[in-house]
């Protein structure tokens, strides 16, 4: 029997393919808590969601929208139950659907130019998205989920898409486009570095 033989069946076998390195390696991730690489986020229930649109809403009445629109992005639910972001969510379209176009991109060159507006708007990029993928998927033929029915407006007397019996394609529609308008106008004042940093934030809505 030739040496090869010998250590091919004494001491060669795949047992090596059981191995497992990133233990072995002192920067792998099983050696350390990657949850300490992101700061803690305090949870956000729904009483508190319901609390902050009430006082948004208030806002909207009494003719405040930048403010009502500050308050929503100043508080983004990024730690909380499904109900809490849905209803966080209809808030923030609610607001969006509220504001003339006219009074986009200079309300949103306001915020941008103050303490924290850049991230602000980053914020804004991130429940613009999210939006938009709800109204996508509440399109189709299928019924809509509860969170995509949350887009429905409320009766505020501010909204520009009210809510009609056999018109939600139609009131699906009119949501997506103030979407796509509120984006472009977002992307124009805050350019494209918004969109890197919201795909590559792991805060999510």
């Amino acid at each position: 029997m030739s040496i090869i033989q010998q250590h091919t069946s004494s001491s060669l076998s795949d047992a090596w393919r059981t191995i497992n390195i990133d233990a072995l390696d002192p920067d792998s991730s099983q050696n350390f808590d990657t949850t300490t690489l992101h700061p803690p986020l305090p949870e956000i229930g729904e009483a508190e969601v319901r609390q902050l649109n009430g006082q948004v809403r208030q806002l909207l009445r009494g003719g405040d929208a930048e403010g009502a629109l500050r308050g929503c992005l100043e508080s983004p639910v990024y730690n909380g139950a499904d109900g809490a972001k849905d209803a966080h969510l209809q808030t923030v379209i609610e607001v969006l659907q509220s504001i003339k176009a006219s009074d986009m991109t200079p309300m949103l060159q306001r915020i941008y130019k103050s303490e924290g507006g850049s991230e602000l708007l980053d914020v804004l990029v991130k429940y613009l998205y999210k939006g938009m993928s709800v109204s996508a998927s509440s399109s189709g033929p299928r019924t809509p989920s509860r969170a995509s029915s949350s887009l429905t407006p409320q009766q505020t007397g501010f909204s520009q898409v009210t809510g009609r019996p056999g018109a939600s394609n139609e009131s699906t529609g009119a949501a997506m486009s103030v979407l796509l308008s509120w984006h472009e106008k977002v992307v124009d004042v805050a350019g494209l570095g918004c969109i890197g940093r919201c795909m590559s934030d792991w805060r999510k809505v």
